[in-house]
């Protein structure tokens, strides 16, 4: 079976804080930022309850993800929410999609 990598952002109740990361398993990945919202609160997206999936998308190959990753860290605010919206029109919280 081939790994599937993915790059996703995440999102707190409200739609004011977004989170950007890579994974190769986005299930572990979401469960571990809502752990870090309840709990310990060190982490960007548990301190900021980042914990709603509202992007992703799905690489074959970890460079490729990275890459992504990257380039999407840099992009403004705006440029991140119309990519989200194209995506996800409602922002929708799309956990359920994924487990």
């Amino acid at each position: 079976m081939q790994n599937k990598y993915f790059v996703y952002i995440t999102t707190n109740q409200y739609r004011t804080t977004l989170y950007i990361g890579f994974t190769n398993n986005i299930q572990t990945r979401l469960s571990q930022h809502y752990f870090d919202s309840q709990n310990s609160k060190k982490s960007f997206a548990g301190k900021y309850a980042c914990v709603y999936l509202v992007y992703y998308e799905v690489f074959e190959f970890p460079k490729e993800g990275i890459h992504r990753e990257k380039q999407l860290k840099k992009w403004s605010r705006r440029k991140k929410n119309m990519l989200i919206t194209d995506f996800n029109p409602k922002w929708e919280t799309l956990n359920s999609q994924v487990f």
